[in-house]
Formats: C-alpha cells, structure tokens, sequence
C-alpha cells in the first residue's frame, strides 16, 4: 500500500495550516505516521488520493450512520442546491426539522439549530446561566463538549493527544467558573455541589462517553445527577453530540430513560452537513433571544442544504426503527469476535461498547473514568492502528475515541474487519 500523494499533499498543508490539518488528531500525532487524505467515499468505504480502499469504522466521528453519501441523503441535498445554498432567512426546512427533533427526542420541546456541537454546547451552558443566573458549571474529567474556552479543562478527545488538555489561551477567570469531577463518581459531584451550593448553573457530560473512549454510565449515575439537579435547581445537559440518534431514535436519553432539561446535538443530524443545535423544555428555550435575554445567533443556522440533509437522515431514522437493532448486531458480533481474539491471543484488554459504538483499550483495568482510561497503552494501540490502516481498516487515530459503526457493514466487511485483526493482534 503506498500513499505517496497523502505524503506530499500532507508537507504541503503544513506550510499554509497549522500542523497541516483543520482538527488536530487527524494528524496522526497519537499514532504516529502521516494522516491519509481521503479523496471520496461510499458505503462502507472510504477512498484516499493514492487509490487505497478502506472499511469505515468511524463514520466522518459518528455522523454516517447509514453509511458514505447515502442516496436519500445525497439527493435532498442536490435537490435543495438546485434552489440556493444560502438565505440567511427563516425556511419550512428549519420548522420541519425542529418538529421531527421535538418529536424523537424526549426532553426536547423547542429547539435551536446552530452550525456545530462546540457552537451547540457553548450555548446551552450560556443559557443555563442566563436561566439561573448562576455562572458555574460542573463537567466531568475526560468528557469533550468541543473547543470552547470553558469546556478545554480536562478535556478528552483530541485535547488529551496532543498531551495540552488546559489549553493555552483559557483566562484563568474563565477556568474558576469550570467545576469538575470524576465521570461515575456521584459522591464526588456531591461534595462538588455542597462545596458550591447556590453558584452552579449547570451540569454538563456525555451520557456515553465517547471522547475518552467509549465510557458507559455506572448504573444509577445519570439517574443520580438527575435527582441532585432537582434538589439544586441545576440544570442537567446531556451532550448528545455523538449519541444523539445514534443509540435510539431519541439518544442516549431515551435508552437510559432519564430525561435532562437541555440537550446537544450534533453530527447526525447534519447527515454530514455542518450541524448542531440545542434544545430542552419550553421555560428553559424561551429565554433564547429574541424571545428570551440570553443572546445566540448566526449566519448560517438553519442552512437550506444542511436542513435538507438533516431532515431526509431524521425522517429515515424515524421510519425505520430496525436500523437500530441492525447496528446493535454488527456491534455485537464484531465486539463478540474480537473479544475471542483476544483471549485466545492472551493480550490484556478491556472492550466498552453499547450498539454501534465500542472501543478497545489496551488495558486490563476495567474503564470506568478518565483516571482508567489513562492507564492504556498507547504505544500498543498506536502500532495497533497502523496495523489496521495497512490491511485496509480505518480506525480512529486516538486510543482516546469511540468507534461509529453504520448499517453499511454487511457480514463480509466484518469478516474482514476481524480477519485484521487477528492478524495485527499476533504481530503485536
């Protein structure tokens, strides 16, 4: 396999963007090597500029659920461009999708759309604020809520691999309103709120965690900062970014049948468009200006082409609720597969996975945090990873990510995910 063109196009993008790429663990730090440059992609499979075929197991991070340029997807957004890419002015697309959102979405009775899930989350804590009139918020070690300044202290994803989880560029003014807290550990968020009492506006975090890894909730955790929120009259966000239609037709949320006042969406609902929004109950919503004080607005929120795309995904998911159970079989049939590798190899390992999400640490320790997390072999994963790449699987670059598996694979594409495996498994 050569990559001959990615190699060149790569030294070329470092002179004119910084680390020669536009998010920072496409550049392979984590893993060593150089990113590949990926040229087109379709169904299962992605394509780089040297012509080497790839299975997908990440998606474009979670959004292609149903796969690369879906044909529903690809013609609504066709069909949308034929009437102008952008207005800058209210559309039907934007009221519909926010219909279908209040619908599918059990918490959510209005809704914002915004450009992104860093967009997305920086406003529902702003608004927590606004609401409450309170200005700190508590988020949990390891749980990635984007890039916003608040949100960069211990922060997971791509924050930990480039090894600057509090970055530079964070006032310490900004830092001080940013409570923390072990994720699973509710006698710890206790202290934190008594420490606090009456200052919290919000408390943020991934019901599944997906930026340190995939991180399932103990049980009784969601259910228990749920009950502290309504003895604290905090208001409980869920970041729904990667788990939002993912897991359920309504997230994480209606899986583990706790509801929280805000919640953040992201990637599918673009159908790999540029997408995000926020939404929750009504009280809450409405202090969104212009009907409410709190300020948030943008260009191009509610763009035709990203609504197109959004809307064909949701009503596809909505409609066809076995997708969900599709993807939960390849899941488990692909984490079932590589558990028995592993024991059979004798290599430690801990496998977390729910539906069509999973990811592999190479520890024995069972993760459960950031802390477990963090005792990974990363060295290991990171010849893991190029292994992979070599036999021709894409994976995330970051011992620290989830994988996103979609409706694409067929039992073809996991014999051969598994196949790769074994064999980079042996030679490690």
């Amino acid at each position: 396999m050569t990559t001959n063109k990615s190699k060149q196009l790569f030294e070329k993008a470092k002179k004119f963007i910084p680390g020669g790429v536009n998010s920072p663990v496409r550049a392979f730090k984590a893993v060593g090597g150089d990113p590949i440059f990926i040229e087109k992609a379709e169904g299962a499979y992605i394509y780089d500029v040297d012509g080497n075929q790839y299975i997908e197991a990440i998606n474009s991070w979670g959004p292609m659920l149903l796969g690369h340029n879906h044909p529903l997807v690809r013609e609504a957004v066709i069909k949308a461009m034929e009437n102008g890419t952008s207005f800058g002015a209210p559309t039907g697309l934007e009221v519909e999708i926010a219909e279908l959102i209040t619908k599918m979405v059990p918490s959510v009775e209005k809704v914002r759309m915004v450009n992104s899930g860093t967009e997305a989350t920086m406003s529902a804590v702003r608004l927590a604020r606004g609401y409450t009139g309170r200005e700190k918020f508590l988020k949990f070690e390891g749980n990635y809520h984007g890039h916003g300044d608040s949100f960069l202290i211990a922060a997971g994803s791509g924050a930990i691999t480039m090894g600057n989880p509090n970055s530079p560029g964070v006032t310490k003014g900004t830092a001080k309103d940013t409570l923390l807290a072990p994720f699973n550990d509710l006698e710890k968020v206790k202290e934190v709120v008594a420490a606090n009492k009456g200052e919290i506006a919000a408390i943020i975090l991934e019901p599944v965690a997906g930026n340190m890894g995939c991180v399932l909730p103990e049980p009784g955790f969601l259910q228990g900062l749920r009950k502290i929120c309504d003895e604290e009259s905090i208001v409980l966000i869920f970041d729904e970014v990667m788990t939002g239609f993912r897991l359920s037709p309504g997230g994480a949320q209606q899986l583990m049948d706790v509801i929280p006042d805000l919640t953040t969406m992201g990637k599918i609902i673009g159908g790999g468009m540029p997408v995000g929004a926020y939404g929750g109950k009504a009280e809450i919503m409405d202090f969104v200006s212009p009907s409410g004080p709190v300020y948030q607005a943008g260009t191009l929120s509610g763009n035709p082409i990203a609504m197109a795309a959004g809307l064909t995904m949701l009503k596809y998911l909505n409609e066809n609720p076995s997708v969900y159970t599709q993807l939960s079989k390849t899941g488990d049939t692909l984490v079932n597969g590589l558990k028995e590798i592993l024991n059979r190899l004798g290599l430690p390992y801990t496998i977390n996975n729910l539906g069509s999400m999973y990811t592999l640490f190479f520890t024995d320790q069972k993760v459960k945090n950031f802390a477990d997390a963090q005792t990974c072999d990363t060295g290991l994963f990171g010849k893991y990873f190029r292994g992979m790449l070599d036999k021709g699987i894409y994976l995330a670059p970051s011992q620290y990510e989830s994988l996103f598996l979609s409706t694409a694979l067929e039992q073809t594409h996991l014999d051969q995910i598994l196949d790769a495996n074994e064999q980079t498994l042996k030679s490690l």
